[in-house]
């Protein structure tokens, strides 16, 4: 067993140097960066930040603002997305938190909101087969390195608008909706390279990286179902942000100053993949009260998991997933987020933390646990085997419903209740 001392936790002036030093000591082997490089981006992990977050939002603006990038103080986002992702603030909470706002504002957040809940949908269906399982095909521009423009690199930093995504990305882990949709049309549409190195790309820096949402946006940007990709060009970053343009070196020769040639291929549509039952897991808790100890992932890390809610003294355990965590090369950034999370979570209970083969260092525990929509919990509960489960906190009445596409798969659930 490898047993790990708890990580600090995160000091309300947002000081992460406690937290850096702690993963570059214990998980550092383990990140992208070289462990001396290590830092933190935008975001504080853990239920106390998230609370504040929560308690701060207003949406005033943010159908108006929501796809703006410069200046930052016309960003109309809401920055929730890795509270969100994190089972920090459930998507309920967040949605019943912004009822009284305007109601354009309300309406377009709230889609939003419900479009995190389609891609949990979707991805508890397909898993990591949603490429697959939607037949998607990278369109004709699929271009050999040596082919493309800029040497071969799908974000050339030499493009101010680039330049920017990739900076944010690298130092924040976090981006605008709007330049999300820049990088993978870039990545994909404009330069021809493989979206799926594309996508492991952003997630990997990402405090909000989902394999669920995050794939599914670049599905979306590349055109999957409808075979129309997203076209970034120059209008678009005229529009949300002309000081880059402004800025740029390449000012009077644009690489995207024209819309891109719609030619990439026939429409590629999936099959309808519903009714059939989604993988939702139980509708009530299972034994609940009986196990000694909370399994915690990375899915459901905030005090309203419905495991760790039952008991407020039972201790938690969490196992960072060594052979996971060594293929995906996270930035450090992101280790960093979660063992912030951690560590607030241990200033309330006792929290165990462990590095390993997951199933292996749970051997043998009496595990309460909340069920998750990622095919890796439903993998290691099999081996396992908790003695409570508790259903996954949805924000829509699931039923039987297709997820060919978000707008049928709103219609089917309607709105949450």
């Amino acid at each position: 067993m490898t047993t790990l001392p708890t990580p600090p936790a995160p000091t309300p002036d947002g000081d992460h140097s406690a937290s850096i030093a702690w993963v570059a000591e214990h998980l550092g082997d383990l990140a992208r960066e070289d462990p001396s490089d290590i830092a933190a981006g935008a975001f504080t992990g853990g239920q106390t930040a998230a609370d504040i977050a929560l308690g701060g939002l207003d949406i005033t603006g943010y159908a108006a603002r929501r796809n703006e990038v410069l200046p930052e103080s016309r960003r109309g986002a809401s920055r929730m997305s890795p509270y969100i992702r994190h089972g920090l603030t459930p998507l309920r909470e967040v949605w019943d938190s912004v009822s009284d706002a305007p109601g354009r504002d309300r309406s377009k957040y709230r889609d939003e909101l419900l479009w995190q809940e389609y891609a949990r949908h979707l991805y508890a269906r397909v898993g990591t087969d949603l490429g697959q399982a939607l037949r998607y095909e990278q369109p004709r521009r699929d271009l050999p390195a040596g082919d493309r423009p800029f040497g071969g690199d799908p974000w050339p930093r030499e493009m101010r608008c680039m330049d920017l995504v990739v900076e944010e990305l690298h130092e924040n882990g976090w981006l605008v909706n709007q330049t999300r949709m820049w990088a993978a049309s870039q990545w994909t549409v404009r330069v021809g390279a493989t979206w799926r190195d594309g996508e492991d790309e952003m997630f990997a820096h990402l405090l909000d990286g989902s394999r669920a949402a995050n794939r599914l946006g670049w599905q979306w940007t590349v055109g999957t179902g409808s075979g129309k990709p997203y076209g970034f060009s120059r209008w678009q970053v005229r529009k949300r942000s002309p000081k880059l343009c402004d800025e740029c070196a390449l000012n009077t020769n644009c690489p995207i100053e024209d819309w891109p040639s719609d030619d990439h291929g026939a429409p590629v549509d999936g099959p309808y993949l519903g009714p059939e039952d989604i993988p939702s897991g139980p509708d009530a808790p299972e034994n609940s009260g009986t196990a000694d100890t909370v399994w915690l992932t990375a899915e459901s890390l905030g005090d309203a998991d419905p495991a760790l809610a039952v008991n407020e003294t039972r201790p938690a355990v969490f196992v960072f997933d060594e052979p996971l965590l060594r293929r995906l090369r996270l930035s450090g950034k992101r280790l960093v987020f979660l063992a912030e999370c951690l560590g607030d979570l241990a200033e309330r209970r006792e929290v165990q933390v462990r590095r390993g083969v997951v199933a292996d260092e749970l051997d043998g525990m009496s595990l309460a646990a909340t069920w998750a929509p990622v095919p890796g919990w439903r993998r290691i509960a099999d081996r396992v085997q908790p003695t409570e489960v508790h259903p996954w906190p949805w924000l829509v009445h699931l039923k039987r419903a297709p997820v060919r596409s978000f707008s049928a798969w709103r219609k089917a659930v309607g709105a949450p209740r």
